[in-house]
């Protein structure tokens, strides 16, 4: 567990996004599941929205 605490604050950015972004994909999936997309619809989806989450935790680390 010392480890993952070590790779998270070595790598803050990095954990942030991937938090941001597994949540994010989370909220997407269960808010369109009944919508009927396509798989490739999904996967355009879901890499999006991991795009924003990298650009919302970029913008946020501007000092």
């Amino acid at each position: 567990m010392s480890r993952l605490i070590d790779w998270v604050k070595r790598h803050s950015q990095l954990s942030a996004w991937a938090a941001l972004a597994v949540g994010m994909v989370a909220i997407l999936v269960w808010e369109a599941r009944d919508v009927g997309l396509l798989a490739g619809q999904w996967v355009a989806l879901i890499v999006a929205t991991v795009l924003v989450a990298g650009a919302c935790v970029w913008i946020i680390g501007w000092e």
